[in-house]
């Protein structure tokens, strides 16, 4: 299996510090890496849970609006994408026939 270089960069406190964890695990930083890929690889996301990530403000009101509209019962629901689309088409052919008319 033929092997390439990858260049990261982290702060030099973290650094030192996975280092020494890695020592003490009987591994270096590539080995230690390239088991961290290969989990990332074989499971198609992130190998682990990441927490304590809280959303930004406007992240938080995006998901808020988007809670509001789901819960207000004036809001259209479609059952389908075909019926979204549908109603789509309709009310662009309608905006054109009265910006244009014959």
């Amino acid at each position: 299996m033929r092997t390439t270089s990858v260049t990261i960069r982290i702060d030099e406190m973290l650094k030192k510090q996975a280092e020494i964890l890695f020592d003490d695990m009987g591994m270096n930083m590539t080995t230690a890496m390239t088991i961290f890929i290969k989990a990332a690889v074989k499971l198609g996301k992130i190998p682990f849970e990441i927490s304590g990530n809280t959303p930004n403000a406007e992240t938080i009101a995006a998901m808020e609006e988007a809670d509001s509209i789901s819960r207000d019962p004036n809001t259209k629901v479609y059952l389908t994408s075909k019926e979204l689309f549908e109603e789509l088409r309709s009310e662009c052919f309608e905006s054109r026939f009265h910006l244009h008319p014959f």
